[in-house]
């Protein structure tokens, strides 16, 4: 069966799950359709929380990037597990303690303000608009190349599929769909990097293969290391940001975890505070399945395209791939765009190598290489190097099968998160509290129709590839969100107008120094390089700072304003004594 046809088939039959999923959790009630009722199982939840985390940027672009930046990628990592521990000890069982629906209605009620909550929906909708536009692009990329239709077509068939199990089911239908998803998505990054291992190194356990060495002589990373660097490019064992970049984008990965509201909102969903945590805990073991794997993918991905190109010593004319004798694979991403050939010195050989290397292009010149003829998107490295490695057509339709589940797994929690604060916190809590449960229930399937319109849109026009869209809406949750749920747990004295000055503050800041060199909807207004970056920190990072900001404007505001009421400062207390947790409080 030719490749085309077995993936239509893989994907289909997992297209069919999702639907037959959905419409048998089809929910009923508001509960149902926010917080599936509150009756899910920690395990069940760890394993659903893990499909909505491990999105289109972990399946899809982490390994990109680990590929491309080598060492300097596991801030990615670092980032991205640890923020599970400050969630699972700082807010996770305080928030399922209080027993609402949403994070802006903690904040509202806490902070005891309707301008706090609709900012915090202000918020949650700048950050889930930018994180769900990596999602979107995610899917239109696996589908351009699997399905072999353009990006738009694939963004098109994506949010229909969303719209099903995700407006139909609400919480409820996507808990029990992202748990068959995670299934899909854990099998197809697993299966082709034990393949890939044992070809490469004779061992099939790819955490270890990295450090192993290959069968063709030589260690791997070392081996890595000498193919990049004899092409101009830095070591792949070296890092290549500087430290504060480092630390601040690992401290940006980690708080905008614990402040993503479409993560927050799965702890909302177990029985008992107590099986928040544990639900945090089993999430990390799930998580750890992928993440503990990405490194070997992304260095295995590196290695399979470098030595595909460059098939002998630099400098030699005949070591060059020839573009005429381009394997299959190279031919069909060609036609997504995300894989380019420019022959410059008319050769018709394919030279790959770094030529922003002033040191290298010297080198480069002298064998009649006149700049790089290769561009490689990030996005495409873990979907391509099953066909890169030869691998068999089971497990490429496997592979495209599971980058659609990550992405759409994690555009439906966001999708549903947005479309609950629209119909929830502002709808009724704001504009119209008259409103009955069924209206309620409308407002929110029609909110999340018109949120898969405007995801689509960045899908198809977003700022950046997956992974870097997605760093960017941590960025606005650790500089918006995250700063007012921890101080409305931890802290009597933060009033809201500390509260709503120091979340403006943290995303206004930190939206605008995106803005300034990423542009959404706009252009660049300055290069993204940097000698132009503030301390150093890229707009990866920025968000560090913009946390930062957060606490100190909320810190000062409030010394300067009335002290919460006295029944919020109890609340406050209630909700961190551990007597009496093993029950939530009633909606």
């Amino acid at each position: 069966m030719d490749l085309k046809t077995l993936t239509y088939l893989v994907v289909g039959a997992s297209f069919a799950l999702y639907f037959g999923i959905a419409l048998y959790t089809t929910a009923r009630s508001t509960g149902d359709f926010y917080v599936a009722g509150k009756g899910v199982h920690p395990v069940v939840n760890g394993m659903a929380t893990a499909a909505d985390w491990m999105s289109a940027a972990s399946f899809i672009s982490m390994a990109g990037l680990i590929a491309f930046l080598g060492y300097g990628g596991s801030v990615y990592l670092m980032g991205w597990t640890g923020g599970y521990v400050l969630l699972a000890m700082l807010l996770a069982p305080y928030l399922r303690k209080y027993g609402k629906f949403t994070v802006p209605e903690f904040i509202g009620d806490r902070y005891y303000s309707k301008a706090a909550r609709l900012v915090a929906v202000v918020c949650l909708i700048f950050i889930s608009f930018t994180y769900v536009a990596g999602q979107m692009r995610g899917v239109g990329i696996v589908f351009s190349r699997f399905m072999e239709v353009s990006v738009e077509t694939g963004l098109i068939v994506g949010m229909g599929i969303v719209f099903v199990y995700a407006v139909l089911g609400g919480m409820k239908g996507i808990t029990y769909t992202q748990v068959a998803q995670y299934v899909v998505l854990i099998s197809a990054y697993t299966v082709p990097a034990v393949f890939i291992a044992f070809n490469l190194t004779g061992n099939p356990v790819p955490q270890v293969a990295m450090g192993s060495e290959l069968t063709s002589g030589g260690y791997m990373l070392d081996r890595l290391n000498t193919l990049v660097t004899d092409l101009g490019f830095a070591a792949y064992t070296d890092g290549n940001k500087t430290t504060i970049d480092i630390f601040c984008i690992t401290l940006v990965l980690m708080a905008g975890t614990a402040g993503l509201p479409h993560v927050i909102v799965r702890f909302f969903t177990v029985p008992k505070v107590r099986d928040a945590r544990s639900s945090t805990g089993w999430a990390l073991v799930f998580i750890a399945l992928l993440y503990t794997v990405a490194p070997a993918v992304g260095a295995m991905a590196r290695y399979n395209l470098t030595t595909t190109i460059q098939n002998g010593d630099v400098g030699v004319a005949t070591a060059n791939l020839e573009y005429e004798q381009r394997p299959e694979w190279f031919k069909r991403w060609e036609k997504t765009g995300l894989l380019a050939f420019q022959d410059k010195n008319g050769d018709g050989r394919i030279q790959y190598y770094n030529d922003k290397n002033p040191q290298f292009v010297e080198k480069a010149s002298a064998w009649g290489w006149k700049g790089n003829e290769l561009t490689v998107n990030n996005d495409i490295m873990v979907l391509a190097n099953p066909e890169i490695a030869n691998l068999p057509n089971w497990v490429i339709a496997l592979v495209a099968a599971g980058g659609i589940a990550a992405a759409l797994s994690t555009a439906a929690g966001l999708l549903l998160v947005i479309s609950s604060s629209i119909s929830h916190d502002l709808m009724k809590g704001a504009l119209t509290p008259n409103i009955t449960e069924k209206q309620e229930l409308t407002a929110g399937r029609l909110a999340a129709a018109v949120a898969i319109l405007i995801a689509g849109y960045l899908g198809w026009n977003p700022p950046a590839f997956v992974a870097q869209v997605v760093a960017f809406a941590f960025g606005l949750a650790a500089a918006s969100l995250f700063p007012a749920i921890l101080m409305g747990i931890f802290s009597r004295t933060v009033t809201r107008e500390g509260a709503i000055a120091g979340m403006l503050t943290g995303l206004i800041f930190t939206m605008g120094y995106i803005l300034y060199f990423k542009g959404i909807f706009i252009a660049p207004l300055a290069a993204d390089v940097p000698a132009n970056w503030m301390l150093g920190i890229s707009p990866e990072g920025i968000g560090s700072v913009g946390m930062l900001l957060n606490f100190l404007v909320a810190f000062a505001v409030s010394k300067m304003t009335a002290a919460p009421p006295r029944d919020v400062q109890e609340l406050i207390e209630t909700i961190r004594l551990p007597a009496g947790a093993g029950s939530a409080h009633s909606h």
